[in-house]
């Protein structure tokens, strides 16, 4: 079979793309994020001390948990349950969530050197010694 110079020029350039794209170097891949871990609600089970006489508490409630909050006005009560890495609550109309953080996570001055707490909002922070 006879091809004229151009249809084989084309052919030549068109195999040489096709050569050169499949040796291309792909950039490696990420591996696919881990899912956030669970929750340990059970080591979060109990009294969380924040300044002033402030507190958290997590009890179990049926399938849930009954969660209280001691602040200067004093306690109050609220149903949530674990989701994920953290636990969620409905306190004045609003979605809450209670996340494992650090004493300089809290953004509260006498928390700052404790290591396990439980946050809530920046300034919103209680801790296990």
């Amino acid at each position: 079979m006879n091809q004229s110079p151009i249809v084989r020029r084309t052919l030549f350039a068109s195999w040489l793309l096709l050569c050169a794209s499949g040796c291309e170097k792909q950039a490696p891949q990420a591996p696919p994020a881990l899912p956030p871990p669970a929750t340990d609600v059970e080591s979060w089970l109990g009294r969380w001390n924040g300044p002033e006489g402030t507190f958290l508490e997590l009890a179990r409630d049926g399938e849930g948990l009954r969660i209280t909050i001691q602040d200067l006005d004093g306690p109050k009560t609220y149903a949530g349950a674990a989701a994920a890495d953290h636990v969620e609550f409905e306190r004045d109309g609003k979605v809450e969530s209670i996340r494992a953080t650090n004493g300089q996570q809290t953004g509260m001055k006498w928390l700052l050197e404790k290591s396990r707490c439980l946050t809530i909002r920046t300034g919103e922070g209680f801790c296990r010694d």
